[in-house]
């Protein structure tokens, strides 16, 4: 088992409350960063660390920071991305559920530095719960001085609000929560300029995820170069990963990124195997807008190298035969799972979530819903992996943000890599209909694929 720098305490008996976290060594980075370093010190410090936006799209943290505009006598806000909507990812929410006080420190720590005086944490609205619990937090945390005016002493002074979302995924996309959060329709903003500049209320305003600002905490405390000693090359630290589907032990693991994907698979320490006995068929590795694989490109490259849980190394063989990290959802398909219909399961979702701003969106993504619909429902044709390969082709790159792309490529890659599972239901309607596909070769050596 790797280091654990997030959850280190979640099975600690009271920890979210106040008190407990604090005698497991809670706020100390905030005792730290307000006492003893600059802001400008603490972005450093994030900077070293080679901290990725844990959120999807991986961006450097420390970077996103630094591009902050400071023009004198205007408001800046920091904005936590708590809209956690991706299918199959629900590491966030365990975080804002167990342990909260670990976000509430990130943001007064990632505040202090960006010169915030007042933050946000936009939740997803159904989750009613969480937010209860992170107003109940923060509420402890004033009347320990900790947020308020003159944080410890210190003349630093922030107000933390939680505002709860619409409940609709677009609102992930930080322009649109931006929307969102002014009182507008959840509708992404065309960039530039970007929320750096002009964000929250026309004033630079900088948008993180939960897990990003809560792995803060452990920077600080151990500094940026210790936190980039965990990983591999470019992927340091810790990662959450949501681990769902057909697993023997589904649920939230913290890893060392670069742990080997076998392990973490198959792993006691981690999900323990797929659960029934069953054979892996697919694994999607990243949350339902990354490109699917197949049993055998997952566990090793297309250059019949170990696939690592890394950035770099999901994504080794681009999108031909590779994945992304994305948001850490990991979703197993054991041989009894049908592809077409996870995948019309997947379009079904976009479709239904997109704002309707970006014709190829609003209209691409009901295409293929029908489309994949018909191929499940035994109406399909031979023809409609070409349409689908085309339209998936006519959204992705087009739209202002990237809701397109994520309902294009898991359509894409699932006819890349499971064409006959898909011509199968058009040759076989009734069959299909009464039983799934199978295996086939999808757990067969690599070669034998590429062949």
């Amino acid at each position: 088992m790797g280091r654990k720098l997030l959850l280190e305490h979640i099975n600690v008996p009271g920890i979210n409350t106040f008190d407990v976290y604090r005698s497991k060594g809670g706020y100390a980075a905030v005792e730290k960063a307000l006492k003893t370093l600059t802001p400008e010190e603490v972005v450093e410090e994030v900077k070293k660390s080679g901290l990725r936006g844990r959120g999807g799209a991986g961006f450097p943290t420390g970077m996103k920071w630094s591009f902050l505009a400071k023009p004198e006598g205007v408001e800046r806000y920091l904005v936590c991305n708590a809209d956690e909507s991706e299918p199959g990812t629900f590491k966030d929410r365990f975080l804002m559920t167990y342990i909260p006080h670990l976000l509430i420190e990130g943001m007064i720590v990632a505040s202090f530095a960006l010169g915030a005086k007042t933050s946000y944490i936009y939740v997803r609205g159904e989750m009613m719960p969480q937010i209860r619990i992170l107003e109940k937090a923060i509420a402890e945390a004033k009347a320990k001085g900790f947020l308020g005016k003159n944080i410890l002493g210190t003349g630093y002074d922030l107000e933390l609000y939680v505002q709860p979302g619409g409940g609709a995924y677009i609102c992930g996309e930080e322009t649109a929560l931006l929307e969102s959060l002014e009182g507008k329709r959840g509708n992404p903003r065309i960039k530039p300029p970007f929320p750096a500049i002009a964000g929250l209320y026309g004033c630079p305003t900088v948008v993180n995820n939960v897990e990003s600002i809560a792995a803060v905490v452990p920077i600080i405390n151990d500094g940026g170069d210790e936190y980039a000693k965990i990983g591999i090359g470019r992927s340091t630290g810790t990662k959450l990963i949501s681990a769902g589907g057909n697993l023997k032990k589904p649920g939230v693991y913290e890893i060392d990124l670069g742990l080997p994907a076998e392990e973490f698979l198959y792993s006691d320490d981690y999900c323990g195997g797929i659960a029934n006995g069953k054979l892996l068929k697919a694994v999607v590795a990243g949350g339902s807008s990354v490109p699917i694989l197949p049993a055998n490109l997952f566990l090793k490259t297309i250059n019949n190298e170990a696939r690592l849980m890394s950035y770099e190394s999901l994504a080794d063989g681009g999108f031909v035969s590779g994945t992304m990290m994305g948001s850490g959802g990991f979703i197993a398909y054991d041989e009894d799972q049908c592809i077409v219909r996870n995948t019309w399961n997947f379009a079904r979702f976009y479709h239904h979530e997109s704002c309707g701003q970006c014709s190829p969106c609003r209209e691409g993504t009901g295409w293929m819903e029908k489309v994949l619909h018909r191929l499940e429902y035994g109406h399909g044709k031979m023809s409609d992996m070409d349409l689908l390969v085309d339209v998936s082709k006519k959204i992705e790159g087009n739209t202002i943000c990237p809701l397109g792309d994520a309902a294009a490529w898991p359509v894409a890659s699932a006819i890349r890599h499971f064409r006959d599972e898909f011509e199968w239901h058009v040759t076989n309607a009734y069959e299909a209909t009464t039983r799934n596909y199978g295996l086939a070769h999808y757990a067969d050596p690599l070669n034998a694929v590429i062949a």
